[in-house]
């Protein structure tokens, strides 16, 4: 018998390679709820799970998660054995402008979700934090034991109540939660905002990329395969009722050599444009992977030298066609 499954924000980055793992698993009834929002194109996410439409085991709710009464319609008729929660009005610089949108969404739709989940007798929750809960932290690399009481963004700060929401339900409502703190994915449908996506099309086109800073600024790039491997060993998991897992690839890059990196692949020159950091932007980040390894198995193998080029494939064969 096939187990249900519901993947919160499925037809997004993350979300869509989660569910084409999860359908060639062939043990799965998958559920995604995605409200195709104007952040970035909504072509481009039903591009995104266009090959996952006519599958047997794959239904799409177009509804937005901050509707609590659609959700206790759709767990009511499902039955679900886990939930994988990575809906979320994503990004650092823009919940600096919006930040009532972003505690709506990402926090009261996390409630939403976590009380649907108590209420149907969902056992296992899975919720996709952010490596940004870490804020300016001294200690490097960054452990999950770290304190996080000083996020410096309205979206660092909804994802580390989304922690504690999960936290309190596990708690309360023996509910497992794993909490999984991403740090830096990039790959095959990466989000067109996001660095690696935004930089590549700009220097294709000739364009000048902001470098904020003094391009020293370093991240802890992680390949899509890598994440999902750990996302998909968190569905998975039963060793323990509530525990955090940082999901990175250990390495940091600088900005300046990942432009390199870009130039080189995409066989372009980038014209920098110069800009002061950022407010809500952090000098480093650095996953310390060990509990990761140890609990869940997990076991990031592709390095930037490798990610970037398969990245830069994706790009020119299927991101310049879809806007």
């Amino acid at each position: 018998m096939k187990k249900n499954i519901l993947v919160t924000g499925g037809a997004g980055f993350i979300g869509s390679h989660l569910v084409g793992k999860l359908l060639d698993e062939g043990v799965w009834n998958v559920s995604v709820v995605d409200n195709f929002n104007e952040f970035y194109a909504p072509a481009i996410k039903r591009h995104n799970i266009s090959g996952f439409t006519d599958h047997e085991n794959f239904r799409l709710y177009e509804t937005d998660i901050t509707c609590a009464g659609t959700l206790e319609k759709i767990f009511a008729a499902n039955k679900f054995d886990a939930v994988v929660h990575l809906a979320a009005w994503a990004g650092v610089r823009p919940s600096l402008l919006n930040p009532k949108l972003y505690t709506q969404v990402n926090v009261c739709g996390t409630l939403n979700l976590l009380e649907a989940a108590k209420d149907f007798g969902v056992k296992q929750f899975v919720f996709g934090s952010s490596s940004s809960v870490y804020g300016i932290n001294s200690k490097i690399p960054f452990s999950e034991t770290d304190n996080i009481s000083q996020t410096i963004s309205p979206y660092a700060a909804t994802k580390a109540a989304g922690e504690l929401l999960c936290h309190t339900f596990s708690h309360l409502y023996d509910i497992r939660t794993i909490c999984l703190r991403f740090f830096t994915v990039y790959g095959a449908r990466q989000r067109p905002d996001l660095a690696i996506h935004k930089f590549s099309r700009l220097i294709w086109e000739n364009k000048p990329i902001p470098m904020f800073g003094d391009g020293k600024t370093r991240r802890d790039y992680t390949f899509i395969d890598d994440i999902i491997q750990g996302v998909r060993a968190a569905v998975d998991y039963d060793r323990t009722n509530y525990e955090i897992f940082n999901l990175g690839e250990s390495e940091t890059v600088e900005l300046k050599t990942l432009i390199a990196l870009l130039e080189e692949n995409l066989g372009k020159k980038a014209v920098i444009e110069r800009k002061p950091m950022q407010p809500g932007d952090v000098p480093v980040t650095f996953a310390d992977i060990s509990k990761a390894k140890e609990l869940l198995n997990y076991n990031p193998t592709k390095k930037i030298e490798e990610g970037i080029p398969k990245f830069v494939e994706w790009f020119k064969n299927e991101a310049l066609n879809c806007k």
